[in-house]
């Protein structure tokens, strides 16, 4: 059931669950100067799925299993990876606004990705997309420090989600969230547990904590995310979902010493808009009876 009358709630959830993905992604940038980026997630995944197993198979049981159409749930999984692996690769060379900000292109990256599949964008859509770009060009102009190859990795991890965004609106209505959430961590984890053979580094006890409450705060992350559209809807909440990217600079600056200058501050607010605008048009198309095309989550 959608409670939409108690915005306030839903808004102080998506706040708090930016926070958390934020710390997430502070945790994962210290530990892989430590340690192999796969190692690092490999736990992560491990731990997700082991805590999901434990708070919702008592209550579910075997239906946490059960998904109707597999190979999506697959590919969806695979995808997650993907977007893991490549973001948390980006933050150990990029600072963590600038890499968050650049996979919130995400949303705009479905729009043209949907327009491709013959879905009707419009020009105020497109006027968004090519606006974020420029946010893009902003961030990583010539003569940054982030005009490297590198940046390829969160634009990457971009572009992988919003193929997992798709892949998530083409299960709404079919699987539980439970158990596409589930599955998603469940193939995480068997796929990175075939590469960590070859990443492998022993880590330190303290480490290793560090590392499985990285699966916890994801998890309370994207549970958080998930009950806030329970008390909004997602128009209402778009514009606070960028809060993340706002988090991310201040976990930035207080562990890692690093500030956006003043072109990367620009472009991410460049992105912040087309996001925003974005939101706004799906929200129209929503109210007057057309499927929206953006999922609602920007979130690994």
């Amino acid at each position: 059931m959608n409670n939409s009358h108690q915005p306030l709630l839903g808004a102080l959830l998506i706040l708090a669950s930016g926070l958390l993905l934020a710390i997430n992604d502070g945790l994962s940038k210290y530990l892989t100067q430590l340690y192999p980026v796969i190692l690092v997630v490999w736990v992560r995944y491990l731990a997700q799925t082991a805590l999901m197993v434990t708070l919702f198979t008592p209550r579910m049981g075997r239906r946490v299993f059960v998904t109707s159409r597999l190979w999506t749930q697959l590919f969806r999984g695979v995808s997650l990876v993907a977007v893991s692996v490549l973001f948390i690769s980006g933050l150990r060379y990029i600072p963590l606004a600038e890499a968050t900000a650049v996979i919130f292109l995400a949303p705009l990256m479905v729009t043209v990705v949907s327009a491709l599949f013959g879905e009707q964008v419009n020009r105020s859509q497109w006027a968004a997309v090519v606006f974020s770009l420029l946010g893009v060009v902003l961030i990583v102009r010539p003569g940054s420090a982030l005009f490297t190859p590198a940046i390829l990795l969160p634009f990457g991890a971009a572009l992988s989600l919003s193929v997992y965004q798709l892949l998530t609106r083409r299960l709404a209505g079919t699987d539980h969230p439970v158990t596409s959430n589930f599955l998603a961590s469940l193939v995480g984890a068997a796929v990175l547990s075939v590469m960590v053979i070859f990443n492998w580094r022993t880590p330190t006890l303290t480490d290793v904590g560090l590392i499985v409450g990285l699966g916890c705060v994801t998890t309370l992350g994207h549970l958080l995310l998930t009950n806030a559209y329970r008390f909004a809807s997602a128009a209402t909440l778009a514009p606070f979902t960028y809060g993340q990217i706002v988090f991310a600079g201040i976990v930035g600056y207080l562990a890692f010493d690093q500030a956006p200058d003043l072109g990367a501050l620009l472009g991410i607010g460049m992105i912040i808009a087309s996001g925003l605008g974005i939101a706004y048009i799906q929200g129209r198309a929503g109210r007057v009876g057309r499927r929206p095309l953006v999922a609602k989550s920007n979130s690994i």
